[in-house]
């Protein structure tokens, strides 16, 4: 079997044999459906963990309050790598910072972050 054969055949796998709308089923899914503009925040949520140094970064600060510095070392990368990933994080609000003097300390918002590492890796690795 050819790919184009294989991929053929799991595309009519996926589709129905004939056109039967289940109307109670719909009518359920779409009043539960979250509004446009919720389905395009969560996408842009989703993006963030797109990117394999933001995962890294959410991991170590799901492990402990961290400065750039030690994220930079931790990660072998520099700092303004760090920084400006650390700025995108900010805008989804996925971690928070507090100074110290003139240090600054980053840390996960709060624990669904945690959750949403945690059950990824799960996913995984089962």
């Amino acid at each position: 079997m050819t790919e184009k054969d294989r991929i053929e055949q799991e595309v009519q796998e996926c589709v129905c044999e004939f056109m039967h709308v289940h109307e109670e089923i719909v009518d359920k899914v779409e009043k539960a459906m979250p509004g446009e503009q919720e389905l395009l925040d969560l996408a842009e949520f989703f993006k963030v963990f797109g990117d394999s140094t933001r995962i890294k970064i959410l991991y170590v600060l799901s492990q402990s309050e961290m400065c750039v510095c030690d994220i930079a070392t931790l990660l072998q990368m520099g700092q303004s790598a760090i920084s400006h990933q650390l700025r995108v994080l900010k805008q989804m609000r996925l971690v928070n910072f507090r100074r110290d003097g003139k240090t600054v300390f980053y840390s996960l918002s709060d624990d669904h972050i945690q959750t949403i590492l945690a059950q990824g890796m799960e996913h995984i690795t089962e």
